[in-house]
């Protein structure tokens, strides 16, 4: 049985999703919390869908609040079923004679604010095609190209973008010979080398190695988040410089930023745990060096067919004499940045002349866009002329 809500028919109705399967849980919960409270109350009508590490979708009230204290009581199971007759969120009732779908709220768009795996990898992107849903960020194949590491270098290189050099090995190899892994890794490049899980952000499961040792133990801590491990090449003097993307076919960049770690890279604790990290906004480059990143980001941005938004990650390795800029590298463009009141992203744009709130208002539009113009496109076959 299904029954149907009524919808506010004066604001935009979003679901705002968060949580999930992934080793970047919390950030998503940190990310949501701000983008819940940039949505303006007189524009939106919101409704909050809640992921759990096994990947159960919740709704109720103040979920949020809910998943962050892990407190799920309250919560009813719920589901956006793959089927664009159902335009909605539906909480799963259970009765005595069986299981009942309620509409608790029809969608006009969703926000994916689910970074890293079954959220950023392309997986809840195509669930919501098939339901003909609009929704924000890149659609199924920039959000899948975009999350693997390895298969994003592979594209960067064949559009002539500078990558640092890499190799991707798999579990099964890891379990089987990592005697084998390792000497393919020292063939590769001298230390230091960084190991990292191809499909995962905010540092999660990244190791800088400086010698053997560190290399066993970063292929191990990769393969526990994904099955494929990205190895590459560090650069021993580097600084980190990021740019924030914002749009659909006709994409801008922002003014670049520099990240100043707390510690001695990025990693997860520098990002979110101990507050000592730096960002150094606009980046003190060169102007030509501002215009370089910014046309490397979009070119990216747009070699993936990405949508609505992204953050250009890049290594700059300082110059071997006074002076000089030294080479520049795309690390990654990550499809759901970091949306925290402390994230780059939306840091570069507020100094750019995007408020946060705007911003969010921005990303929204551009989903409803995407979605239009998604509309345009024919099903079925007419037959030639």
């Amino acid at each position: 049985m299904v029954s149907f809500g009524m919808g506010m028919q004066n604001k935009l109705r979003v679901g705002v999703m968060f949580g999930g399967r992934s080793g970047e849980h919390e950030v998503s919960l940190m990310s949501a919390r701000s983008i819940l409270h940039a949505l303006d109350p007189q524009k939106y009508a919101v409704t909050q869908i809640g992921l759990t590490y096994e990947g159960n979708w919740l709704v109720g009230e103040v979920v949020l609040e809910a998943l962050s204290q892990n407190q799920l009581d309250s919560l009813a199971p719920a589901s956006i079923l793959p089927d664009p007759r159902w335009h909605g969120i539906y909480q799963i009732n259970r009765l005595s004679q069986g299981e009942q779908l309620e509409c608790l709220a029809e969608l006009d768009v969703v926000f994916p604010v689910l970074h890293g795996p079954f959220g950023e990898d392309g997986t809840v992107q195509g669930l919501l095609e098939m339901a003909n849903m609009a929704y924000v960020g890149a659609g199924v194949v920039g959000s899948a190209v975009g999350m693997d590491k390895g298969v994003f270098k592979d594209v960067m290189r064949a559009h002539d973008i500078p990558v640092v050099d890499w190799m991707i090995v798999n579990r099964r190899q890891i379990e089987q010979n990592i005697d084998r892994v390792v000497e393919q890794a020292l063939k590769l490049a001298a230390f230091p080398l960084f190991v990292k899980p191809a499909n995962l952000g905010s540092s999660v499961g990244i190791t800088k190695c400086n010698t053997r040792s560190d290399l066993f133990e970063g292929l191990y801590e990769a393969m526990r988040y994904d099955r494929r491990v990205l190895i590459e090449r560090g650069i021993a003097q580097a600084r980190e410089i990021e740019v924030s993307v914002l749009g659909n076919e006709n994409p801008v960049a922002s003014t670049p930023g520099e990240v100043l770690p707390s510690r001695e890279f990025y990693s997860y604790e520098a990002k979110y745990i101990d507050n000592r990290s730096q960002l150094l906004i606009p980046a003190p480059v060169p102007a030509e060096l501002i215009r370089r990143i910014q046309d490397l980001a979009l070119r990216a941005y747009q070699a993936i067919d990405c949508a609505g938004m992204a953050r250009a990650d890049f290594l700059l390795e300082k110059g071997s004499s006074a002076g000089e800029t030294g080479t520049l590298y795309l690390g990654e463009l990550n499809t759901i940045p970091g949306f925290t009141n402390i994230s780059m992203y939306p840091k570069l744009w507020e100094a750019s002349g995007l408020p946060y709130s705007a911003l969010v208002d921005r990303l929204i539009e551009l989903a409803m866009e995407r979605k239009h113009d998604r509309d345009r496109t024919e099903c079925r076959y007419r037959g030639g002329g």
